[in-house]
């Protein structure tokens, strides 16, 4: 007998059996000197981000802890800011890491939609206790760790590239009026569910890897519309809202 599929089939049990059972994936690759240092900062700093909170902890504090000068400190990280994006951009690198390899063999669409951004909830559920301080500094639109700033356009070009091959290794026909823009559109509707997950304070954050489970397929069932005549219009104008966003975020010469 076949085994439904919980992103179809969804039921509270199912998806917590599924986090249950789905160890996560550590790459192989050992890290070189200069990145296993940059990582023991990033960890000293987390820790110390954990413990004091984040205006409290100083460049030094962070280099004393992790056994480093700090000038060796400064020579990875210019500030504190660029220490948050250290953090965002090695998670970054664990998530497409775990999820290449829960991807592997997987074609449906929606499965791997869904297995890319639970992925992400449990590379994240570790930090979710401080991660509101993280994002809340993101949030804000001025900061240059906001994901739509110009200094996060390389981070930003990196997850929606990730997308891409989640898209690109589905069997799913996507019609050619949304190929182009299907990557970013759903880089964009992950960090909707992100803003959710800051604020969720269920157990391991189940109420969000809910909203993903059940949301994915109603993504999916919307990128199959496309090509349906009543629906081209509202295709039109999610288009078009798409690239007056691209425009807002891009900086001025």
């Amino acid at each position: 007998m076949a085994t439904a599929d919980p992103v179809r089939t969804f039921r509270l049990r199912d998806l917590r059996n599924l986090i249950q059972m789905s160890p996560m994936a550590t790459p192989n690759t050992k890290p070189s000197r200069g990145e296993q240092t940059k990582s023991n900062i990033i960890d000293a700093a987390l820790g110390l981000f954990e413990e004091v909170g984040f205006e409290a902890t100083t460049m030094r504090a962070v280099a004393q802890r992790a056994g480093v000068s700090v000038g060796n400190a400064y020579y990875y990280f210019d500030s504190k800011d660029e220490l948050i994006q250290g953090f965002y951009d090695r998670a970054a690198e664990r998530h497409f890491a775990v999820s290449v390899e829960r991807l592997d063999g997987v074609t449906d669409l929606a499965q791997r939609i869904h297995r890319h951004l639970d992925s992400w909830f449990e590379i994240m559920a570790g930090y979710h206790e401080f991660a509101s301080s993280f994002f809340r500094t993101a949030a804000d639109p001025t900061s240059p760790l906001s994901p739509f700033s110009s200094e996060s356009e390389a981070a930003r070009a990196a997850a929606i590239g990730r997308w891409r091959t989640v898209v690109s290794g589905s069997d799913a026909e996507i019609a050619d009026a949304v190929a182009a823009e299907l990557p970013e559109l759903l880089w964009l509707y992950q960090m909707g569910l992100v803003m959710f997950w800051v604020h969720d304070r269920s157990a391991d954050q189940i109420a969000t890897r809910m909203m993903a489970a059940r949301t994915v397929p109603l993504v999916v069932r919307a990128i199959e519309l496309v090509d349906v005549p009543e629906v081209r219009g509202l295709v039109d104008d999610l288009l078009g809202l798409l690239a007056d966003i691209r425009l807002a975020i891009t900086p001025t010469t």
